[in-house]
């Protein structure tokens, strides 16, 4: 069963931080010698836990709108920061001029802010004035520029709502068990379980193929279906498996018994194609090997097709030698006389490590 996966409730509150920037450029009159595109770039500042830096382009950016144009940019220098900020520009002179309505943008330091690819009115003003338009606002050949920025934090508050887990396979089980709506039973030595076709079906190609398949017989299938060569406990775990995804619990069995129930289920898992239970009973054979059960689970594992299990059993009856102690054990003489040819690739394996 899957375990509990908490459920997260999140409130999105946001803070600000302010700040302001003055860029002083002195000897303005040189600076206007810069090409196209170059630009002079302020010293770096801090707001809000960010780094900034302004980029002046007296003779505009290389964008061809901006001819005849001087361009602001600010540029987020964080590195792998993403913020979201408003920013304004203003010129600083001994007049009143109305400043700028803010403009808002999601920065991020991966930007280059004079890529062309890049809309670079998100970044800044790349037409903030006519370049004509600026010798009023220079004094002693000196240009100011004041750059405001607004950074606006997002934080998500957490709440961890812990959800209960799945129950989906409790009520199935409860499905099973009350019989509600079956319209197929199974009549195991005796002993006769119900179930629902549908169900079997969906989980087992080979159920899916006997209550639904082309040679399926509608009025035999909603009857008594008789089960050959399976125990009823076996027949009876096989269901719960099905409704439930799961083996049944064994608590209340000793070592042997459980892994003879083990190896009933896997042999089950093989006959009704179910590939999932499969591999968890060769899981758990996997981890409860002995010198005693270690032939007979060998050849199990060969007959069924097991590759994992029968890779296991080889390797643990060839490690620590203890093939001497498997050759004494009952399940040897079983292994001999059903599966000659596997007993023959095991002492050949066990002579090759030896000479090795």
């Amino acid at each position: 069963m899957e375990s509990s996966v908490p459920m997260a409730v999140s409130t999105c509150t946001s803070e600000t931080a302010t700040g302001k920037h003055v860029f002083r450029i002195a000897d303005y009159h040189i600076r206007k010698g810069l090409g196209v595109g170059e630009y002079i770039q302020s010293a770096t500042f801090a707001i809000g836990g960010y780094d900034w830096r302004v980029r002046y382009y007296p003779n505009g950016a290389i964008f061809p709108e901006c001819s005849g144009y001087v361009s602001v940019y600010l540029e987020l220098l964080t590195r792998d920061a993403k913020v979201r900020a408003d920013y304004e520009f203003r010129l600083i002179d001994s007049g009143s001029t109305p400043p700028p309505s803010p403009v808002t943008h999601l920065f991020t330091n991966k930007y280059n802010t004079v890529d062309p690819d890049e809309a670079p009115a998100n970044y800044g003003a790349p037409r903030f004035m006519k370049q004509q338009e600026i010798k009023p606002y220079l004094r002693d050949d000196c240009l100011e520029i004041e750059c405001e920025v607004l950074v606006i934090n997002a934080i998500t508050k957490l709440e961890v709502q812990e959800v209960p887990p799945s129950d989906l396979p409790n009520h199935l089980g409860k499905l099973l068990d009350g019989k509600r709506g079956a319209d197929v039973t199974f009549e195991v030595k005796g002993e006769v379980f119900s179930a629902h076709k549908i169900m079997l079906a969906t989980r087992s190609p080979v159920f899916d193929a006997q209550l639904y398949g082309p040679l399926s017989d509608a009025d035999a299938t909603s009857k008594n279906i008789i089960v050959k060569d399976m125990e009823p406990p076996v027949f009876k775990a096989l269901l719960h498996f099905i409704y439930t995804d799961s083996l049944p619990a064994m608590d209340d069995v000793d070592d042997g018994e459980s892994e003879d129930m083990v190896k009933h289920l896997l042999v089950a898992a093989d006959r009704y194609a179910m590939d999932r239970m499969k591999l968890m009973c060769e899981d758990i054979l996997c981890k409860s090997l002995d010198v005693e059960t270690a032939a007979t689970t060998l050849a199990l594992a060969d007959q069924h097709h097991c590759s994992k299990l029968k890779d296991a059993c080889v390797e643990y009856i060839l490690s620590s030698n203890r093939l001497n102690a498997m050759v004494a054990s009952k399940g040897y003489a079983h292994l001999k006389r059903s599966c000659p040819a596997l007993m023959f690739d095991v002492f050949e394996r066990a002579t090759k490590s030896r000479k090795i």
